[in-house]
């Protein structure tokens, strides 16, 4: 089956789009093949600003209405706690939302940008998906990230090469109680690593101290600027220490 195929046989459809490199080639084929096609993007604790510039931007260039939908992750228990199965919970509330915004607008189906890469027993939320009878036409349609990808640069798609982004809450420990407090500290500080240039990495929170995973080719970038980016981070955290296990 083909993404044409697929929007043949569901000519409306509504796309959950998080502004990322997947469900941004999803809404884009969308809007190619679907009869009536909406994006709707869910504004959560778990969120950085920029997932939603990059999604306002997208919509925008592809003629695409886009929903904001808000939702207060944090509170719900089963995700503010933090345990293994936290995503499990996070998907089922998140795309509750989407399932009923959908329908309120006629929607039928709801679709996601999971591909066929994706590991479903690595991804607790990939169960919450299949529950809720989500479609995936990505996976469905046998898409890897690395064709997506090479997709999305053909398209003219800003999004083609933009780095995974998983959400902020991945960046405190399983177990580790989820705080505003602790979210708005990883978001400052990787938006200040990524004001200095840095690309691939990650501010993992534990206990109030910072541990950096930097690309191996980006170490000589976080050392000429070493001072200020501890003079930064610990405004946030009691330490802050880098990861020498990372790889490229």
């Amino acid at each position: 089956m083909t993404i044409q195929d697929f929007f043949k046989a569901c000519p409306e459809a509504a796309v959950a789009f998080s502004g990322g490199v997947d469900s941004a080639y999803l809404l884009y084929e969308a809007a190619r093949y679907a009869g009536r096609v909406r994006a709707y993007y869910v504004k959560s604790e778990f969120q950085p600003q920029f997932e939603l510039e990059d999604a306002l931007r997208l919509t925008e260039e592809l003629g695409v209405e886009m929903k904001v939908l808000e939702h207060r992750i944090l509170s719900i228990p089963e995700v503010s706690s933090n345990p293994s199965n936290r995503c499990y919970y996070c998907k089922k509330a998140i795309f509750g939302k989407i399932l009923s915004a959908a329908k309120e607008d006629g929607f039928r189906v709801v679709i996601d940008g999971t591909n066929a890469s994706d590991d479903a027993s690595d991804r607790p939320g990939m169960r919450a998906l299949t529950e809720l009878s989500v479609r995936s036409p990505l996976r469905e349609c046998g898409l890897t990230k690395e064709e997506i990808r090479r997709r999305s640069k053909e398209a003219g798609l800003f999004t083609w090469d933009k780095p995974a982004y998983a959400c902020l809450a991945t960046r405190i420990p399983t177990g580790e109680a989820i705080t505003e407090d602790k979210l708005a500290a990883v978001e400052s500080s990787e938006n200040y690593l990524f004001s200095l240039g840095f690309t691939n990495f990650r501010v993992r929170s534990q206990g109030g101290h910072a541990r950096l995973q930097i690309p191996e080719s980006q170490t000589a970038l976080l050392f000429a600027h070493r001072r200020e980016i501890l003079t930064k981070l610990k405004e946030y955290y009691k330490s802050v220490s880098l990861d020498l296990e990372v790889r490229e």
